[in-house]
């Protein structure tokens, strides 16, 4: 889908994913999906808010993932 997301799970990164690091993600599957690098001021609001709401799902996803035996992350 978009290339340039990284995986952001061990043992792809060998610590844990920073903030910056998800919310980086969350806004490149909101760019590719609304086909948006900048969206206009009138959509500026709603594409934040989608922004925020993939980064906090991502966050719950990698929090509860777990890989060979361990918690990605803590």
């Amino acid at each position: 889908m978009c290339r340039s997301i990284r995986t952001l799970r061990p043992p792809a990164l060998p610590e844990e994913a920073t903030e910056d690091e998800i919310r980086a993600a969350a806004l490149q599957y909101v760019r590719k999906v609304s086909g948006f690098r900048a969206p206009a001021a009138h959509n500026q609001e709603v594409f934040d808010r989608a922004v925020s709401a993939i980064a906090e799902a991502t966050g719950e996803l990698l929090a509860g993932l777990e890989v060979r035996g361990q918690k990605a992350r803590s």
